[in-house]
């Protein structure tokens, strides 16, 4: 069996980070942002995008490998003020001790197999290095997958809900807050 990892991504990294959105976008979320909106992601600039947060000081890029391959990636930072905001705008006596979950991205084909809650759990890691106390993630409502993640992670729903509009569709999402005190099943 491969060993299973998870390391700081690094620039070399970007461009896999990069390639593993789009296919897992293309597999897991045309139904849920539009093919339309998938379609018009360039590569290149996807590439840009990563390269700007892997080197970003803030941010902290992870990367779950498999053996040689690269299989997911998560991104988590300080939570911006608008993603711990309640509805009317005011923030929680622990804005400045919450940390965001940007994303958590493993590749279906290497899904269940533990990447996932690695990732996660790293992340909640480095956060709390950082002096975050807890975590929060945007999720579609529709993503039953990735809200079972999260609850399994010990992360529920808030009550707070943001829409986007991809152009083609309208993403309802749920924010979801839990501990970053993970720890890994053996």
């Amino acid at each position: 069996m491969a060993t299973a990892d998870v390391r700081p991504a690094a620039p070399d990294d970007v461009a896999e980070i990069a390639r593993i959105q789009l296919e897992t976008w293309r597999v897991a979320y045309t139904d849920v942002v539009g093919a339309r909106a998938i379609d018009e992601l360039d590569p290149a600039d996807l590439a840009r995008r990563w390269s700007g947060a892997v080197e970003h000081p803030e941010t902290a890029v992870y990367v779950a490998l498999e053996g040689t391959f690269t299989v997911g990636f998560c991104v988590a930072g300080p939570a911006p003020a608008e993603d711990v905001a309640a509805a009317d705008g005011t923030l929680p006596d622990d804005a400045a001790r919450t940390g965001l979950i940007a994303t958590v991205l493993v590749e279906p084909r290497w899904g269940r197999r533990g990447h996932g809650g690695r990732l996660l759990a790293s992340a909640a890691a480095g956060l709390r290095e950082h002096g975050a106390e807890r975590g929060v993630t945007w999720v579609a409502q529709s993503d039953s997958a990735s809200l079972a993640f999260f609850r399994g992670a010990g992360w529920n729903p808030d009550g707070t809900v943001r829409t986007l509009d991809t152009g083609e569709k309208t993403v309802r999402e749920l924010r979801l807050t839990g501990g970053l005190e993970l720890r890994l099943a053996s």
